[in-house]
């Protein structure tokens, strides 16, 4: 109900820290406990294997050295290292691991990847507080939600696409940071109007352009964990009385018209949130994982291509190939042109479809497209970037219409001998179409752990993660070995 002038008569960020006080302090649904349990693991597993070092490590190695840099109170352990920094510069390094490898979850339509910040922040700032398992899981749970609430806000119907992506905006790192804040906040103990301030400071610290998708760069790595960092500053800041615009969402200049130039819409964004009990309509849950540790929208053309080397395709014999993808992903994976046939770094490559495709194609590792995919050594590998030159990416107009509720592809494939061969995904493998397996989530976390931890660490690692619940002390949750985090 808004008043006379169109505002609601509850301000959105109050609404927002009444539903996460709720979440802290009344049960989760059982579906969602699970849920952030496996979102947890995951981002853990991702952590760890950014700890093996390669192509990439330097970026984590700069954020480490300046977290480090100007000390301060050990209030939280970073995965990999024995060393304990204060909250916000353990959120920043864990949040940076989270992300470098871009093998983090997506929440669609929005295309965000809500874990990469939120889980960090409340880690960081659960240790800190002293929290419990418990206490730990609705944290993540609520700002998670938020994350991705404001992130559905973004969806435009008509562009089938997120404002913020339109305009070059990294919706995973702003709405990240206020997600992150209110998951913080829960666990510094604030509540009511000292939450909803943590959220309205957020507003202010969250940022990220997403050129570097595009034409490469190092930053977008860090985006994440500065992400998660401002968020544990937002809190804190809140907590020592600091406050926020009551009306910093939907405000004259508030969020929505700053980031979105009022192109957004509330009633996805406010869907069942005053109800969100046991029969609440969570959407947190609805956000999927990776099986592919590349940018999302390369993920339905790697589909095709492994469907097709299963069905008998030689990579040696292909003449031409074409990839069809929604018009979106493609001004992503497919231009220009010049740097997606031949990637800057493998880190680059992660964000290419002709070299994801090529990759599949010849042979991938892990769930069908694994790190070693992105090594130095394939990256240099010239077998693969000759195919990738032969990948042209096109729009296909069915993959445009169902975009961004499913990450769909077609791949047309020539051979030299004149035959032609084709696949087409709706929605990609992880997608809410095709969603991984328990089986799957779990493979996909021993493949990373094991790239820096013995078997039965990780094993006994997943088991602490799954054990949250009745865990009553985050410390000693995280490993300490796996090599210096940064």
């Amino acid at each position: 109900m808004a008043d006379a002038t169109g505002s609601p008569a509850v301000p959105y960020a109050h609404r927002l820290a009444a539903f996460a006080t709720a979440a802290r302090d009344e049960p989760l649904p059982p579906a969602v406990t699970a849920d952030v349990v496996g979102r947890i693991l995951d981002t853990v597993g991702n952590c760890l294997a950014a700890l093996e070092g390669g192509e990439g490590s330097e970026a984590q190695a700069a954020v480490g050295r300046m977290a480090r840099r100007a000390g301060g109170v050990p209030e939280a352990s970073v995965i990999g290292s024995a060393e304990r920094l204060p909250a916000d510069r353990a959120a920043l390094l864990t949040g940076t691991l989270a992300h470098a490898l871009d093998f983090d979850d997506t929440h669609l339509p929005s295309v965000l990847h809500p874990s990469a910040s939120v889980v960090p922040a409340a880690l960081a700032a659960g240790e800190a507080a002293g929290a419990s398992g418990r206490e730990l899981i609705a944290a993540v749970a609520a700002g998670g939600e938020v994350c991705v609430r404001l992130g559905l806000a973004s969806y435009d119907a008509a562009l089938r696409n997120s404002v913020f992506f339109e305009k070059g905006l990294h919706a995973t790192s702003i709405c990240g940071t206020v997600g992150a804040a209110v998951a913080a906040g829960l666990l510094y103990g604030l509540g009511g109007d000292r939450l909803a301030d943590a959220l309205g400071i957020a507003c202010s610290l969250g940022g990220g352009i997403i050129e570097a998708n595009r034409t490469g760069g190092t930053v977008k790595r860090v985006h994440c964990g500065w992400a998660a960092h401002a968020g544990v500053s937002a809190a804190q800041l809140a907590a020592e009385g600091i406050t926020g615009p009551p009306t910093v969402l939907e405000g004259r200049f508030g969020f929505f018209r700053a980031y979105l130039d009022d192109a957004w819409h509330a009633g996805p964004f406010l869907a069942g949130l005053d109800r969100m009990g046991l029969d609440g309509a969570w959407e947190l849950p609805r956000t999927v994982f990776k099986p592919y540790p590349s940018n999302h929208f390369t993920h339905p053309g790697i589909d095709c291509a492994l469907a097709l080397r299963a069905a008998g395709l030689d990579p040696d014999t292909v003449e031409s190939a074409e990839l069809g993808v929604a018009a979106a992903p493609l001004r992503t994976i497919g231009e220009p042109r010049a740097l997606k046939v031949r990637p800057t770094t493998p880190y680059h490559a992660k964000f290419s479809g002709p070299y994801t495709v090529a990759s599949a194609l010849i042979g991938g590792g892990g769930l069908g497209l694994h790190l070693d995919d992105f090594s130095p050594e394939a990256f240099g590998d010239r077998r693969r970037l000759a195919l990738a030159e032969k990948v042209g990416v096109v729009v296909d107009e069915r993959c445009d219409e169902e975009f961004p509720r499913s990450f769909g592809a077609v791949l047309r494939v020539r051979t030299y001998d004149g035959r032609r061969w084709e696949h087409r995904v709706r929605s990609s493998r992880g997608g809410p179409g095709n969603p991984l397996t328990l089986d799957e989530l779990e493979t996909k976390y021993r493949l990373n752990a094991a790239r820096v931890l013995p078997e039965e660490e990780a094993t006994a690692l997943a088991a602490r993660i799954r054990a949250l619940p009745d865990r009553g002390d985050l410390r000693g949750l995280l490993p300490t070995r796996g090599g210096r985090a940064g």
